[in-house]
This record gives C-alpha cells, sequence and structure tokens, in this order.
C-alpha cells in the first residue's frame, strides 16, 4: 500500500514538473515572436515630441512611429531621457533608435545608419521680440547664443566661430532656452525652423524669429551601424515612403504643424 502511495505521489510530481516546463517553454517562444522596438525620445520638444495633459506621451514624433510600427509589425515601447543621454542610450543598445527631430550630419553618418529622411526642415534663430540686430550667425559675434546641449545646432556654430566670438549656452530643455531669450537672459536661440514657428505663435512668450534659415537639414532615425539592423532600417524606410506616397506623412504633418513638412 505504501509502495502504492509513493508511486502516486512520485507520478504526480513528474506530470506537474513537465506542465512547468511546456508553460516555460511557452511563455519564451511567445515573447521571442514578439517584434519589439524601442525608441528614445525627450518628451520635452513640443510638438515633436512632449508630455500631454493626460502625461501621455504625444506629437508628431509618436505619431509617426505608431504608424510605423503598425506597418512593419513591430510593438513600438518609449523610453524618455534627456536629450544629451540619448546617443548614450542608443550605442549601449538600451534603445533602437531616437524620434526627436534628429538631423542628417556627417560625423553621425560615420556611426549610425539612418532610413529615408522623414522632416525637411531648417536650423533657425529665435530673438527676443523686437530684437531685429540678430539676423545671421555673424551678428551673434559677442553674443549669447542657447543650443540643445549635444543637438547639431552647437556644432554648427563651433564651425562658423573658428575665432571664439560667440558664447555658447547649452540647454537640456528646449523651453527653457527659449524662456531665457524672451527674457534677455541671452540674445538668440538656434534650433529648429518648424519648433520655432510654433513656439512662437503658441508658447505666449515675447519671442520672434530671427532673419532666415540659417541652412537646411534633413531629419531621419538614426541606427547603430551593424548587420542586424541594416534589414530593419530598410523596413523602416519602405514604410515612411509609402506613409508619404499615400498621404499618411503629409496627414500627420498637417495636424502638428499645419503644413506639410515632410517633402522637400
Amino acid at each position: 500500500m505504501k509502495l502504492k502511495k509513493k508511486g502516486i505521489i512520485l507520478a504526480l510530481t513528474i506530470f506537474i514538473l513537465l506542465v512547468g516546463v511546456v508553460g516555460c517553454s511557452s511563455k519564451t517562444v511567445d515573447e521571442t515572436d514578439k517584434n519589439v522596438i524601442k525608441i528614445g525620445t525627450s518628451g520635452g520638444y513640443h510638438p515633436y515630441t512632449f508630455k500631454n495633459d493626460k502625461g501621455e506621451l504625444d506629437g508628431f514624433e509618436i505619431d509617426v512611429w505608431n504608424e510605423i510600427g503598425s506597418r512593419i509589425g513591430y510593438e513600438v515601447e518609449y523610453a524618455t531621457s534627456e536629450f544629451s543621454g540619448l546617443f548614450g542610450m542608443l550605442d549601449i543598445k538600451k534603445i533602437d533608435t531616437i524620434a526627436n527631430q534628429i538631423t542628417i550630419t556627417e560625423q553621425r553618418k560615420e556611426k549610425y545608419i539612418f532610413p529615408t529622411p522623414y522632416v525637411y526642415s531648417g536650423a533657425q534663430l529665435i530673438v527676443k521680440k523686437g530684437n531685429e540686430d540678430v539676423k545671421s550667425l555673424e551678428d551673434l559675434k559677442g553674443k549669447k547664443v542657447g543650443v540643445s546641449l549635444g543637438s547639431n545646432y552647437e556644432q554648427i556654430i563651433k564651425e562658423f566661430d573658428v575665432n571664439n566670438d560667440i558664447e555658447v549656452v547649452t540647454y537640456e530643455d528646449f523651453l527653457g532656452s527659449l524662456q531665457d531669450v524672451a527674457l534677455g537672459r541671452i540674445d538668440a536661440v538656434l534650433n529648429d525652423k518648424l519648433a520655432a514657428m510654433t513656439n512662437v505663435q503658441k508658447s505666449g512668450l515675447d519671442i520672434q524669429l530671427g532673419g532666415e534659415p540659417i541652412s537646411k537639414i534633413e531629419n531621419a532615425f538614426p541606427f547603430v551601424n551593424s548587420e542586424e539592423n541594416k534589414e530593419l532600417v530598410q523596413k523602416v524606410s519602405k514604410a515612411i515612403e509609402d506613409m508619404r506616397t499615400d498621404g499618411t506623412l503629409e496627414k500627420i504633418s498637417k495636424k502638428w504643424f499645419e503644413i506639410d513638412i515632410t517633402k522637400e
């Protein structure tokens, strides 16, 4: 009788272990099959990427990536960080790419691969309302100009300012730089033309555009240059081109900017 009882207990134990192994294996397969792409963004760069009244990520970049994810069959996850930390996160593969109005530069092309551009814009000076003295990089000599820390706008000034005549002030927060120029703490901000236009109209700050755009820029999503990313970049490129062809990109653009910023 005791032997029979031990046999039943042993059989039940084996059954439970087998069920556990099957369950674990099944979960692993599900997780492996799940295509996830993690997007890094600052969440503080209106109207490209920001937190809305509900505390949720919103903006042009978010709408674009949600649509891309749907088209390439990937679930999109977002990770927020200060802008200056995003490329570090990308380099150590904590994120797959960055959605924060990233400009293609020769320096970045040496390290990253980019799908087709999704935004065409320009580098624009922003000044205190009534300031008609600052309309070009030449006008910045002897003055203070604000830029986003780690941005290509800082590089534009450094390449121009070979004699160090311009004092560059870096900011983690774009709005903070606009507030400082409105208060007269700095003389100008160099940033994206479209973000500048939107904030001149809607921020309520005493600011205006300073002259015409300094240079043209193209925005695209950077990926670490690796064999495994090349196929993914091709998929993203195709999704962007399809969105441009069928009018989806234009629709998203006009929702946030009232103009189409997605064509040259």
